[in-house]
């Protein structure tokens, strides 16, 4: 396979900004529906962090199918880099809290509270935002595992490797 020489190193000639972009997009898909999986088929019924998580992935995807229909010039593509880095970061940070919550002692996470349909319904957004980020009993529960790592686990490989690949397609390779 043909590679193009870049000052980052080599990318196959066959990677556009547009197909890197799409592959992005694909990636945040196939993440947001083995979560629909998870959820539906296997029972398992997301916490508030879980939906927060969702919405980062969904974002991130959002935004590499915009930046592929779009398919900016070499001015235009660092602002998606950006955008779309900004979005994982968003998720990164989530996980990581989710993380920590899970790392706490048994019994130092407050119960369960309010679902969050009904926090949304009464609350303004800020608080919401609050309360689904103290935690609560459900987002300390571990339901599911994979290779000795929890889901968020897992989002948090996921959000950082989609990051780095926004970078990587919008800031080196080329628009052809």
């Amino acid at each position: 396979m043909a590679s193009v020489t870049t000052g980052a190193g080599r990318l196959p000639a066959a990677l556009t900004r547009r197909r890197g972009n799409l592959l992005g997009f694909a990636a945040s898909a196939a993440l947001i529906a083995y979560a629909l999986y998870v959820q539906y088929v296997l029972g398992l019924e997301p916490c508030p962090l879980c939906i927060l998580q969702r919405v980062a992935v969904m974002a991130v995807g959002a935004l590499f199918l915009l930046a592929a229909l779009h398919d900016p010039s070499d001015r235009g593509a660092p602002v998606y880099a950006i955008l779309i880095d900004l979005a994982a970061l968003a998720g990164i940070l989530v996980a990581v809290r989710h993380l920590w919550i899970l790392a706490q002692p048994a019994g130092s996470v407050a119960e369960c509270g309010a679902s969050l349909d009904y926090m949304m319904d009464v609350l303004p957004l800020h608080e919401v935002l609050a309360k689904v980020l103290a935690g609560s009993g459900e987002c300390a529960k571990v339901d599911w595992e994979f290779l000795g790592l929890t889901m968020p686990a897992w989002v948090l490989v996921a959000l950082v490797g989609l990051g780095a690949w926004g970078v990587l397609v919008n800031l080196v390779a080329k628009r052809r």
